[in-house]
C-alpha cells in the first residue's frame, strides 16, 4: 500500500491538515508528523539550539515542537520504521497562498523541500484565500498529485508547489514562479519597561502577475503548479559572474 506523510506548519489541529488527511486515506496509509503549534514563516529552518521532544498521539499521529523541516527529519530519520517509509510527503493544507517570493518564508514549501532532499517526492498545496476557507477542492487535487507522482514520480530534486484558487476552478496550469513588489508593515511599541519593541506585520504587495507566473495562474482562477529544486543557483548568471574568476584572483593573490 502507499505510504503517504503529512506535515504542515499551520499545527497538528489545523483544519487543512485533517481535511487532505480524510481526502488521502483514500489512496494510502497516511502518517501525520506536525508541529505542536504554529510555525508560519519558518521556512526551512532546523531547530540546533535546543533539544526536540516528539508526541505520540496514536499509532498514525506525532507532533514535534519544531519546525516543519525537524517534522519530517525526525519522521524519517527516528519516529517512522524502515518498512513505514513515505512514498510521497505532503505538506498543508496551507491557510493562504504560497506564492512567488512566499515560497521562501513558507514553512509549507520547507516540509516538501526537506523531504525532497531527504529523497522523497514531495508536494506543498497551499490554499489561497483570507477566510471563509473550504478545502475541499484543494485536497481533492491533492489527491490526484499523489495518484500521478506515484504512478510516474517526480524528476529527482524536483517537488511541486501547488497553490489552489478560492471559488470556482477552471483547470490547472504549469507556471513559473512570479515576483512580488512587498513593503513590510513594521510597527514600533513600548513595552512595560519602557524599551522599544518591533512586530513585523503582514506586507503590502502588488504582484507582477506576468503570463505563465503562479500569480496570473491564480487570478484566471487556475490551480498554479510550480516545480521547485533546493539548487538556488543562477544557472543563466553562471558566464557572466563567471569572467569574474581571473579579476578577482589576481586581487586577491597580487604577483
Amino acid at each position: 500500500m502507499t505510504r503517504i506523510l503529512l506535515t504542515n506548519d499551520d499545527g497538528i489541529h489545523s483544519e487543512g491538515l485533517q481535511t487532505l488527511e480524510r481526502t488521502l486515506r483514500e489512496v494510502g496509509d497516511v502518517f501525520v508528523i506536525a508541529p505542536a503549534a504554529e510555525m508560519s514563516g519558518a521556512s526551512h529552518s532546523l531547530t540546533l539550539s535546543r533539544p526536540l521532544r516528539i508526541r505520540q498521539i496514536d499509532k498514525r499521529h506525532w507532533t514535534v515542537d519544531g519546525t516543519p523541516t525537524d517534522c519530517v527529519t525526525l519522521a524519517l530519520h527516528k519516529i517512522l520504521n524502515e518498512d513505514e517509509l513515505p512514498d510521497v510527503c505532503v505538506s498543508g493544507i496551507n491557510h493562504g497562498g504560497n506564492l512567488g517570493d512566499d515560497a521562501t518564508y513558507s514553512g509549507t514549501v520547507a516540509g516538501a523541500l526537506e523531504a525532497t532532499i531527504l529523497g522523497v517526492p514531495g508536494i506543498a498545496i497551499s490554499l489561497v484565500a483570507r477566510d471563509h476557507f473550504d478545502f475541499t477542492e484543494a485536497a481533492r487535487f491533492a489527491l490526484l498529485a499523489v495518484r500521478k507522482i506515484i504512478s510516474e514520480g517526480l524528476p529527482e530534486g524536483t517537488l511541486l508547489n501547488v497553490n489552489v484558487p478560492q471559488g470556482e476552478i477552471k483547470g490547472v496550469k504549469v507556471a513559473r514562479q512570479g515576483i512580488k513588489n512587498a513593503r513590510p508593515v513594521i510597527t514600533e511599541h513600548i513595552d512595560p519597561r519602557g524599551k522599544p519593541y518591533f512586530w513585523i506585520g503582514e506586507q503590502y504587495f502588488r504582484s507582477n502577475a506576468e503570463d505563465g507566473t503562479d500569480y496570473r495562474a491564480i487570478e484566471e482562477g487556475y490551480i498554479s503548479v510550480t516545480p521547485l529544486k533546493s539548487d538556488m543557483t543562477d544557472h543563466g548568471a553562471l558566464p557572466q559572474i563567471g569572467s569574474w574568476n581571473d579579476v578577482l584572483t589576481s586581487e586577491l593573490l597580487p604577483t
